[in-house]
């Protein structure tokens, strides 16, 4: 067992006195047995009053109210968590999905027909050519071998850029322009699983790493897959690893542009600067 505490504070610094309207947080890490949450508070200035609910997607979300004015909004989250997480590898694959390809059964069809199909994707010349590029013959191959080797693919040719602009890059952009941010690889390696039939998401956490190109100052993304037997299996094209207990998933989500750690609106001059700050630490 490994605990970790994260740190995650974003503050808003704007020009004159705005109001601000609700905001939505998603800051809370995903408990289920590979992590628990040992403690957490989320601390708020100036103060607001909270409503937390769980999403469609089974996500930790706290909607803040203000009330008056304010020049300043700081959102502070300190949450220490028990990560079991330690074997990613140690899962068994059903008999039916071991070799690629394979169908999803029936029921499976239904309830994973949201993150099987993406036509902005599925439709594009560019991503069908680079996916038919991978291999030369994936018929026959293991699946948990083809997802990995997709994995170290984007990898090993997708350079790793800082973007301080909001929003995801389309796979076709990252593809062209070979560089983009961790969400960018993760929606790249949505798009590429898609092509191949694979059920996919989007995730949003956190990474403990010494790793500068790890993120490990500020969030992090990755996508997971569904496979047969195994369940949802993270695949972090960043790393170009598997997800293990070095992370800590915050919000899953159909599409990347959906979970993002804080998002709301204000009535005022439309200037504004925000910084972000997260430290991911191991407690001893």
């Amino acid at each position: 067992m490994k605990k970790l505490k994260i740190i995650h504070q974003t503050q808003y610094d704007f020009t004159s006195q705005v109001e601000l309207l609700p905001h939505t947080l998603r800051l809370r890490p995903r408990e289920g047995h590979e992590m628990r949450i040992e403690y957490s508070k989320l601390t708020i200035s100036p103060n607001a009053s909270l409503r937390w609910q769980r999403d469609v997607e089974g996500n930790s979300v706290a909607t803040a109210q203000f009330n008056g004015k304010t020049q300043q909004l700081i959102i502070h989250s300190e949450v220490v968590i028990q990560q079991y997480a330690s074997s990613p590898h140690d899962f068994l694959v059903a008999d039916y999905a071991v070799n690629y390809p394979f169908q999803y059964s029936v029921e499976d069809q239904v309830l994973l027909s949201p993150y099987l199909q993406d036509l902005s994707t599925t439709q594009s010349p560019q991503v069908n050519s680079w996916v038919s590029s991978l291999h030369s013959n994936m018929q026959g191959q293991q699946t948990f071998s083809l997802l990995l080797n997709l994995n170290q693919r984007i990898y090993q040719t997708i350079g790793y850029q800082v973007r301080e602009e909001e929003g995801v890059q389309t796979a076709e952009k990252t593809l062209s322009l070979g560089t983009g941010s961790c969400r960018d690889s993760a929606s790249l390696f949505m798009a590429a699983a898609k092509k191949l039939g694979f059920a996919a998401r989007f995730v949003s956490g956190y990474i403990h790493s010494n790793d500068v190109v790890a993120q490990s100052g500020s969030t992090h993304a990755w996508a997971e897959v569904f496979i047969p037997g195994a369940g949802w299996k993270g695949f972090d094209p960043t790393i170009g690893d598997m997800v293990g207990e070095n992370h800590i998933a915050v919000a899953v989500a159909r599409l990347p542009e959906s979970v993002p750690p804080v998002s709301g609106d204000y009535l005022g001059v439309p200037e504004s600067k925000m910084t972000v700050n997260v430290w991911v630490t191991q407690i001893k």
